[in-house]
């Protein structure tokens, strides 16, 4: 499953996940491994590091063009049709396709090189935090499309004068030879609230029309008013389905459909505001990562996600430290849960961020998460460079360039980054919202109030005044099932002590727009580059469930404070 509803009635589509063969590169061996699958959970290949090749046939019944769209491979990919490379693609986190023109009826063969390897070719997965996963981690899908056809639609909702409009962005591409002359038409309809499933009247698009050369792209915007349309709120996620046909020579040759939701997102006099109204997220840190399955995580595990952070009390989520997969961002539309998403970038110095490949490889990132979630209602917030070099100047530069790439693709969602770099940082002035990760109890034992009121009044002389600021992460890590009665460090008791006295403080603060928990749950780190050192398992223990889910006490500290925030 790639998405939760169906995005074409035209085009024909078909998944290719399953069972692929697969040999893995340093000894030759043979296997059939699930897509989407790590690789690690095969017992031979545990802790393997290093590439590997998938293979799968598929069959075409007629003469057409394929999109081949992949959705995650770990880290680096390159894809071959029929032996021939056709893409070739680094990140784990985001999504990629390629349109094979001219492919004959037949059976033909898919291969992907994958490779999880560090070293200086990738400048964002290195030995980390959390760990490198290898293989194709999420699905794959195969399109039969037409020579010209629909790359992407995006769709901006505005609210002026107490009428909702709706700006729709149409991006047409040519895979053929010669131009093409095009129609766009199609429709807003279909509501879906997470209970409710109805179908009102259908809003017309305003029909577009235009020109498209070969190997090029033409790109439309329509903007027009919508009535009778329910905002997407927390309380009532209303989503709609906009349907895009694409027209050539009178004939319709492809289509595309998206899951839209109509809300504003904004930041004033110190808060974010979501529908003018002023929110306040309070939530997790979530890496893709459970003890059953790696970072391949199935709708199942998703849905079981999201059930027990809303058990909980929360309204928010943040995709720490990458893109998440889209089946869990759809779940999040709709459940009415908010979320901050951010580029792949966690916890590099400034050696790290000159390397050659770092700056590419960032924007990159950017441009396909913006580029591919940018419909999701519940992203509210983009983020990028968790506790990099923000205290320097070389790394401001590249703070300040990664934020203007978002500004220059998204004007509808606010920025910010989350900070380590207390009392250095120079980059606060940058983003329109202040983030910063505190430990108090866990790293020091500092008094929690004490320590987060000079927190505040540092980023008030630093280039956050009036600006709204989120404690992004705080917690304390424990042993599940480690008990106590004198409330070590590492006992669930501690952990909970920690996480209700940082809570106690950051809930009479009205200055803050948000706190969230480091972690949901426990997550698996690499042993490579000594990070296993303070990582007891070579896991990130700080999770208030473990890696299979199991909550720890801290569990239910949090639904105490959650459930009955003000």
């Amino acid at each position: 499953m790639l998405r939760l509803f169906e995005q074409h009635e035209i085009r024909k589509t078909k998944e290719l996940n399953g069972m692929w063969d697969f040999v893995r590169e340093d000894n030759g061996k043979a296997y059939r491994l699930p897509v989407p699958g790590c690789w690690e959970q095969h017992p031979d290949m545990l802790t393997y590091r290093g590439q590997g090749t998938y293979r799968t046939k598929v069959k075409v019944d007629r003469d057409t063009c394929l999109r081949l769209e992949f959705k995650g491979v770990s880290h680096t990919a390159r894809v071959f049709f029929d032996g021939k490379m056709v893409v070739e693609h680094y990140n784990a986190f985001t999504p990629f396709s390629e349109v094979i023109p001219g492919v004959k009826a037949g059976e033909h063969e898919i291969t992907v090189w994958v490779d999880n390897s560090f070293g200086e070719h990738s400048a964002l997965h290195i030995p980390n935090d959390y760990y490198t996963y290898g293989g194709i981690t999420r699905g794959v899908g195969m399109e039969e499309i037409s020579p010209v056809y629909i790359e992407r639609v995006h769709f901006t909702p505005e609210y002026a004068d107490g009428v909702w409009y709706g700006k729709t962005e149409v991006v047409i591409r040519n895979a053929g030879d010669r131009k093409a002359s095009f129609r766009i038409s199609g429709a807003l309809g279909g509501t879906f609230t997470g209970t409710d499933c109805s179908l009102p009247g259908e809003n017309a698009l305003a029909e577009m029309t235009g020109e498209v050369e070969p190997g090029g792209e033409t790109i439309l915007t329509g903007r027009q008013s919508f009535d009778g349309v329910t905002p997407w709120t927390p309380g009532e996620p209303a989503l709609y389905l906009l349907k895009v046909r694409l027209s050539v020579d009178g004939e319709v040759v492809d289509d595309l459909i998206e899951r839209v939701g109509f809300r504003t997102v904004s930041v004033q006099d110190g808060g974010i505001l979501l529908n003018g109204s002023r929110i306040f997220m309070k939530g997790f840190n979530r890496h893709e990562d459970h003890g059953m399955c790696g970072c391949a995580i199935p709708l199942q595990l998703m849905v079981q996600d999201l059930d027990l952070m809303r058990d909980m009390g929360a309204n928010a989520v943040r995709t720490c430290h990458y893109p998440n997969d889209e089946l869990f961002l759809d779940l999040c539309d709709e459940r009415g849960v908010l979320v901050w998403e951010e580029n792949h970038a966690r916890g590099l110095d400034l050696e790290h961020m000159m390397n050659p490949n770092f700056d590419i490889q960032c924007e990159n990132c950017i441009r396909e998460m913006i580029e591919n979630h940018y419909n999701h209602p519940s992203i509210v917030i983009w983020g990028i460079l968790n506790e990099c070099a923000s205290e320097t100047e070389e790394g401001r530069k590249k703070y300040a360039a990664q934020y203007a790439q978002i500004r220059r693709m998204d004007q509808s969602r606010p920025t910010t980054s989350a900070t380590c770099r207390h009392f250095t940082n120079i980059c606060l002035d940058l983003p329109d919202v202040v983030s910063f990760n505190m430990y108090s109890g866990w790293y020091q034992d500092v008094e929690v109030k004490e320590r987060h009121e000079q927190e505040m009044e540092w980023i008030a002389s630093a280039g956050g005044a009036g600006k709204p600021v989120i404690v992004s992460e705080f917690g304390a890590a424990a042993m599940y099932g480690y008990r106590d009665r004198g409330r070590c460090k590492w006992s669930e008791e501690r952990q909970a002590d920690i996480i209700r006295e940082n809570l106690e403080v950051y809930r009479k603060d009205s200055r803050l727009s948000g706190a969230f928990i480091w972690q949901f749950a426990d997550c698996r780190v690499t042993e490579e580059g000594g990070w296993f050192a303070t990582r007891a398992r070579s896991h990130n223990n700080k999770g208030v469930l473990d890696e299979y889910r199991r909550p720890k006490l801290a569990y239910d500290t949090v639904k105490e404070f959650f459930e009955n925030w003000d």
